[in-house]
């Protein structure tokens, strides 16, 4: 079984050989300083095994040793970094291999549950001599998808360091401040870190006065007139009830820290964003995924950098969604049969899915009736959103077909067409006049 295809820079002029031009077969051990590699050729005979250092000497050396081997296809334990991209400035064909699937397959060579670096790469080299003509080549991306699906992956790891800032400041006002967290809900706001710098502690906050508060609000434009006089009592009693002398000067100075850190990683995520919809913009694939409901700006070039638009990709409906994790995985044996969530998948698209799927409520009417049936049928909201996500994989992938950006008339006309059942559950539209 082998692993999604990620977004990496083909080498110009050069074309994967296929399967039956392929004379000899690679196993390609990577770490982090060195990497070990076994050649096998048709018979299994092992011609070359050798380890090279992750340096400039260290490639030029496995250059030197695979020019021997012109039609040589590397079966890897990963689908990006920069092993990958060193191997795909070769004439090879390069095949990722599922991390679960290259453990089978060092069993399968050593049951006692023996591992070596070396044994490893040869398992590797083995299991694609025998089993490769089944798996899919790496398919490399277009510099631009890649650079945008990596952008995207990493402001989504920004956004996760964003949220661990924002859970310890709440912690720490939870110790000394509960009046800063009870006047303001969404700690995602940066006007709330700004709160805390300005007012660190609760004395300091009483100390500053009407006038200071007011001031903050409307500087924030927070000033409603339905909580201003709600926020304006809180901060009044805010020394009533907080922590000791001590913890509120412990806790006070890593809150600022904190606030101030969250400040600095919000600019850097601003910048993100703004680079993030400019690459999205010039993409030639930009409408069709633009297109999707709920999918916005945020979601839309999180897919199209996942998935991609090239309609070769994925063979077919179904290989989408076991990528995407939406799919679920069977057990059946002898009279035992069951079904569970697919774990083996792309993470970061089975999160963009399930958010895409919650955002589409808001503004596709079928998906709605869809969700609620499925709720109704007595599925939990993430099954029902999993449900859903299933089926607007499947419409996306026709999009990418056809290269048709999403219609909300032909895909009523196609349920129709088809009798779905989430027109009879759908309330008719009110009548003009």
């Amino acid at each position: 079984m082998t692993i999604d295809s990620a977004a990496v820079r083909a080498p110009k002029g050069k074309k994967m050989k296929p399967w039956t031009e392929i004379t000899h077969y690679a196993g390609f051990d990577w770490a982090r300083d060195h990497h070990d590699v076994v050649i096998v050729d048709r018979q299994g005979q092992i011609v070359a095994d050798f380890r090279i250092e992750h340096s400039l000497a260290g490639w030029q050396a496995f250059r030197d040793q695979v020019k021997s081997y012109p039609a040589l296809a590397v079966a890897i334990e990963t689908n990006q970094g920069t092993a990958v991209d060193q191997l795909l400035s070769l004439a090879s064909t390069i095949y990722p291999v599922n991390p679960l699937s290259a453990k089978s397959y060092r069993e399968r060579k050593a049951p006692s549950g023996h591992k070596t670096d070396r044994l490893d790469a040869w398992s590797l080299a083995e299991a694609l001599r025998q089993d490769g003509q089944q798996w899919k080549a790496l398919q490399p991306m277009d510099p631009l998808t890649q650079q945008l699906q990596l952008l995207c992956r990493d402001e989504i790891g920004l956004i996760e360091q964003r949220t661990a800032l924002i859970n310890q400041l709440q912690q720490a006002l939870v110790e000394y401040y509960p009046a800063a967290l009870e006047a303001f809900e969404d700690w995602t706001q940066p006007f709330c870190w700004d709160f805390i710098i300005q007012f660190p502690t609760p004395e300091k906050l009483v100390a500053a006065g009407q006038r200071r508060w007011e001031k903050f609000l409307h500087t924030q434009k927070l000033w409603r007139p339905e909580t201003a006089a709600k926020r304006m009592g809180i901060f009044r009693n805010a020394c009533q009830f907080c922590g000791s002398a001590a913890v509120t000067s412990a806790k006070s100075l890593l809150s600022i820290s904190l606030a101030k850190l969250l400040n600095a990683l919000q600019l850097q995520l601003d910048q993100y964003r703004q680079q993030i919809e400019a690459l999205f913009k010039q993409h030639p694939d930009h409408d069709l995924f633009g297109s999707l409901p709920g999918a916005a700006q945020t979601l839309a070039p999180r897919l199209l950098g996942e998935i991609g638009g090239n309609p070769q990709r994925f063979e077919d409906t179904e290989a989408l969604q076991c990528i995407a994790g939406t799919a679920p995985v069977s057990f059946q044996s002898g009279q035992i049969h069951r079904v569970h969530v697919r774990y083996q998948c792309n993470k970061i698209l089975r999160h963009t899915v399930h958010l895409w799927a919650q955002c589409s409520l808001r503004v596709c009417p079928w998906a709605e009736v869809y969700y609620r049936q499925k709720r109704a049928e007595g599925k939990s909201h993430a099954c029902a959103l999993r449900c859903l996500g299933q089926r607007w994989l499947k419409i996306l992938w026709r999009m990418i077909q056809t290269r048709q950006p999403y219609d909300a008339d032909l895909h009523a006309r196609n349920q129709k067409q088809h009798g779905s059942w989430v027109l009879t559950l759908m309330k008719p539209a009110p009548q003009a006049g």
